[in-house]
């Protein structure tokens, strides 16, 4: 298992992002500005992509495994990856989720603990209406874990 960073062509990865933002004109607003990493175990099984966000925070602006490769660790593998290289630079990993009772526990998980929401964001900034698990995704719950 191998996990490195893609400067280049991170579209290339588009169908992996969109697992994790439907919206591509979404994935476009971070996508160029953020550090992407891709894991890969003989191919590319999952992705990430974080941004600097100021006062010692990296943000997880997607994360996503192919949907076959899903449950065997490479989520946890990149998170971990993420709060070990980055613990001397940043003091906060956080995220931003809908309150999915898919996405939710894997958070928890791996050490995150609820930190504050945004009202709305997911109907103010989509198309279209978003569920997952069978809920409407309404508010963007923030997670964040100590590093």
């Amino acid at each position: 298992m191998k996990i490195r960073e893609v400067n280049e062509n991170k579209k290339q990865f588009i169908s992996l992002l969109l697992l994790a933002d439907e919206q591509e004109s979404m994935v476009d607003r971070y996508l160029e500005k953020g550090t992407m990493y891709v894991l890969e175990d003989n191919d590319v099984k999952a992705e990430c992509v974080v941004t600097e966000e100021g006062n010692e925070i990296l943000e997880i602006k997607n994360i996503a495994v192919d949907p076959e490769n899903q449950g065997k660790g490479y989520g946890k593998a990149l998170i971990d990856f993420l709060a070990g290289k980055d613990a001397d630079e940043y003091s906060v990993l956080q995220v931003g989720t809908g309150d999915s009772p898919l996405t939710i526990p894997f958070y928890e998980k791996c050490g995150f603990v609820r930190s504050h929401k945004i009202p709305n964001f997911f109907t103010d900034n989509y198309d279209y209406l978003i569920y997952e698990g069978g809920v409407q995704l309404i508010d963007m719950v923030y997670l964040q874990r100590h590093i």
